[in-house]
């Protein structure tokens, strides 16, 4: 164990971290090597750049990058750019996309843009003696914040407002400083954490010298200073809608599609098993553009997933209805994200993704994510109450299958004809090729 232990790790070259991973863990296998360095950029620039996002870099992990084509929203035909490795996704996106063109599309609207961070801060003295000071210091602490927001509020974001909220009575002695901005095209984390570190700080100073906490001897104390990714004030909203009879389908009428349908999505909301799985696709749609976008999927998952609970039960994101013979079916998220700052202006894909979605605005991208997270959940509630949802997911799960048994192109087009009217399995799979090769 003693010699796998290392100091100063990050400080050695490329070459050197991998020589030592490979001694340490990878039994001097030159084939892990060349694994490594075959995902590196021919061009050293652009390496160097991929080197520089993260610490310890070593090499590059690649994620497909798709289109889905076909999205008319609000009026406007959008393709959109998708980072993902789950077989269907795409390909559902794309077929939703489709069945809404001459459907009237998709709607969005953005109803808020608030993002909100917290000073989150001990005091065990009286109450009134806080609130007191907190209306002497609220000014100070908006003055001292000026440069770090002098940009920001020359575009029309920066500081909202600033809210002391007694918690104490679910943790002894907890306050906050609750603090709302508008970021504008930026997600804005850099800057809500700069605000409220300085937020802090002030707040803190100022309490030193104020005479009641002096008296009685009890200081507020800073816990720590940092934004939330609960952001239910930064709100966008997608729908569809349209008659019964243009539900119409093959092999289901409308009145009966949307009666399963609608049902679907009533199991969600009232059910929390099948409401995780229910918002996890839904999920592989936003994220996937969120990832395409160089966004943090993360804080928007955290966010998103708090918000589907946020009366106290995990439920569906998604809603449907029936007006008369109108059908609709919407989408309310949380979404905070940007277009400018982070890898937006960094990593030459997401540039391009930026271009294929016609250079939007932060807003215009919330309601974008929003549609895709609204087509990819349509697709699959479509599949499960009419086909199943495993037509779709495993003729992608052939192809995978396949591609692990390196066949021929004539290989696979005969296994695709042969599976079209028998169970995909790899067993089967396998069967079926060493069968063609004999």
């Amino acid at each position: 164990m003693g010699s796998k232990r290392i100091s100063g790790f990050s400080k050695k070259t490329k070459a050197e971290k991998i020589d030592w991973l490979l001694e340490h863990y990878l039994d001097n296998d030159p084939a892990s090597k060349q694994i490594l360095k075959q995902y590196w950029n021919d061009d050293d620039n652009l390496q160097r750049l991929h080197d520089d996002f993260i610490e310890n870099t070593l090499t590059n992990y690649y994620l497909p990058f798709g289109i889905a084509p076909n999205f008319l929203i609000n009026g406007e035909i959008f393709t959109i750019p998708m980072v993902i490795e789950e077989s269907s996704v795409v390909a559902a996106a794309s077929n939703a996309a489709k069945f809404w063109l001459d459907r009237g599309g998709f709607k969005a609207e953005v109803v808020s843009t608030i993002k909100s961070g917290q000073v989150h801060l001990n005091y065990f003295g009286n109450e009134q003696d806080i609130k007191e000071f907190f209306a002497i210091a609220k000014p100070i602490m908006i003055e001292g914040i000026a440069d770090i927001q002098k940009n920001m509020k020359r575009r029309g974001g920066g500081l909202l407002d600033i809210r002391l909220i007694n918690k104490s009575e679910a943790l002894e002695g907890y306050y906050e400083l609750d603090c709302t901005f508008e970021t504008l095209d930026a997600m804005g984390a850099n800057f809500i954490n700069s605000c409220l570190e300085s937020l802090a700080r002030t707040f803190e100073n100022a309490a030193q010298n104020h005479s009641v906490f002096i008296e009685h001897n009890s200081f507020p104390e800073i816990v720590m200073s940092i934004l939330s990714n609960y952001v239910p004030g930064c709100l966008v909203k997608a729908e569809v809608s349209c008659s019964l009879e243009m539900l119409d389908q093959p092999d289901i009428e409308g009145k009966e599609f949307a009666d399963k349908f609608i049902r679907a999505v009533q199991i969600a909301e009232n059910e929390t098993k099948r409401a995780v799985t229910h918002n996890k696709g839904i999920m592989n749609g936003v994220d996937a553009v969120v990832v395409a976008t160089g966004n943090d999927f993360r804080a928007v998952e955290a966010g998103v997933h708090a918000y589907a609970s946020r009366d106290g039960r995990y439920s569906s994101l998604t809603h449907a209805k029936l007006e008369g013979d109108q059908f609709k079916f919407w989408i309310e998220i949380p979404l905070a994200l940007g277009t400018v700052g982070g890898l937006t202006s960094l990593h030459p894909l997401v540039k391009l993704a930026f271009q294929i979605l016609q250079r939007p605005n932060a807003e215009s991208l919330m309601k974008i994510v929003a549609v895709a997270g609204l087509a990819q959940n349509f697709a699959a509630l479509r599949s499960l109450v009419t086909t199943g949802i495993q037509k779709g997911h495993m003729k992608m799960h052939l192809m995978n299958i396949l591609n692990q048994l390196d066949v021929s192109a004539e290989e696979k087009s005969r296994a695709v004809e042969h599976f079209k009217n028998h169970t995909v399995s790899h067993s089967a799979v396998v069967s079926f090729v060493e069968e063609h090769r004999r």
